[in-house]
Order: C-alpha cells, then structure tokens, then sequence
C-alpha cells in the first residue's frame, strides 16, 4: 500500500477577522495571503503548540482514513499583524503567537452537525467512533460535537483535544495501551455498529510507515518549545510511536466502545 504523505501550504495571515468565541483557545477567522478565510488555531493560546500539534497529527490521520476534514495549512503570524487590534486580550494573544501556526480552511455556510436532525450511517459512525478512541479525543460529545454538514456532507473539525497523554507525558507506552473509558459519551456511539469491520480495514491503512510520514510533518519550530522533552527527533519519536503501539492494542478500545454502547441499545 502506497504512504500518503501530507502536504501542507504555508500561508500569511494578512488580516484578523474575527474571534470565534466559543472555542476555549480564542480561535478565529482569519484572511491569508492566498485570499482565503481560515480557522486560525494559535501557538500562543492555553495549550500551546502541543493543541497545534494534536489538531494537525489527528486531522492528518482522519484524512488518511478518508475522512473528510477542511484543508490544513501552516499559517505565519508576523510580530507586526496585533500592533493595532484594539482588544486586549486578542492583542496579547497574537503576540505570543508570532510565527508559525496553524489553520483550517474555512467552509463558509457549514452548520454545526445536529444529532437529532442528520442521521449518520453505521458504517460511517463506526469509523468516526474508532478514529477519536485511537486519538483519544475527548471533544466530539452531543454538548460539542465538533462536526459540521457543509454541501450535505459531513465534516470533522476540531481534534486540539486530542492525544492528551503529551499533557503528562512520562507514561506514554501505558497510555497507549489504555481503552478510552471516555468514549461512553460519544455522540455517533449508538450509531457505532460496524466497529470489528471498521478496525481491520483501518489497521490495514495505518501502518507504521504510514504513522511516521504523519508524524514527520510536525514543524521542528513547536517541537523546540518542548525541549524539556527531548529533540524533535526524540519527540517525534514518541507521537509515532505511541500511534502505532495504540493501533497494536486497537482491540482495547474496540471492546470499551462496544461494551458501551451496548449499556445504550
């Protein structure tokens, strides 16, 4: 099987649109050099580049199992862009987020995905389900579903949440081997009744050449703001591998889900 190795464009943020607040990390809506609107995520917000680094790594993975996610970009912040924002706290944000970010492309018109109005499939339930057990993504739940429907076509947004043993770092290879307890609250969970197809098929297109050509793109430069952890080899090293031991061990948290769900049907 052919390694489907990412390709990001690097863009200027030519101009702040505006906040979207109702993110906990202040993002925004932001133009670009290209003449685009982007999701602007900043390195200078609450989780640092760490959430830059599970939004990319999670959003790569998804596309890599044919999901679709808006296209992800780098996106450069000059030290010049928040001299005159007149809010405080949005300027203080730009400025510790000078340089290299990241963006979703803007899909203009797309509503949040309601779970009592679409009815999504099993099959494509199945697969979201095991997609946030592998990132451990805590944030796709009926409150915030983090999915939108754009063109009657469902989208994932939104995975800065996931992969949070990088938040403790030092018992990563447990961490790996953990199910996801969390997935109980998963708001495709009831849908979620071709789990056992859905993993071999997934399995078999995540490999490890597959997980390190994710890996790979994460930039050096967020990377060195996590020196205490090691060299970006070093931590890259980790995310790679803390991927592949958890698709080893994906029998875990396929039971978890299933047992789940099953305390739902």
């Amino acid at each position: 099987m052919s390694i489907k190795q990412p390709d990001l464009r690097t863009v200027n943020v030519t101009r702040y649109v505006t906040p979207l607040r109702e993110g906990g990390s202040l993002p925004a809506i932001a133009e670009a050099d290209d003449g685009f609107l982007y999701v602007l995520k900043f390195r200078g917000a609450g989780q640092g580049v760490k959430a830059l680094i599970a939004e990319l790594i999670g959003g790569e993975v998804a596309r890599t199992l044919g999901m679709k996610i808006p296209e992800i970009v780098f996106a450069n912040l000059d030290t010049a862009f928040g001299r005159t924002e007149p809010d405080e706290e949005i300027q203080d944000l730009l400025k510790a987020s000078v340089g290299l970010n990241l963006a979703l492309h803007y899909l203009s018109g797309a509503i949040t995905y309601d779970p009592t109005v679409a009815v999504i499939d099993p099959l494509t339930a199945s697969q979201i389900v095991w997609l946030d057990c592998l990132l451990t993504n805590v944030d796709r739940t009926p409150r915030n579903t983090n999915m939108l429907m754009w063109h009657r076509e469902l989208w994932l947004i939104d995975h800065g949440a996931s992969l949070y043993f990088h938040h403790s770092w030092d018992n990563w290879e447990e961490q790996a081997k953990r199910p996801f307890v969390q997935v109980k609250d998963h708001v495709l969970l009831p849908q979620a009744a071709e789990l056992e197809k859905v993993d071999a098929a997934f399995r078999a297109i995540l490999t490890e050449e597959q997980i390190r050509a994710i890996v790979a793109v994460v930039p050096d430069e967020w990377l060195l703001t996590l020196s205490h952890h090691g060299t970006p080899e070093e931590i890259r090293e980790v995310y790679a591998r803390f991927l592949i031991t958890r698709i080893a061990n994906a029998g875990t948290f396929v039971n978890e889900a299933q047992n789940a769900r099953k305390t739902l049907i």
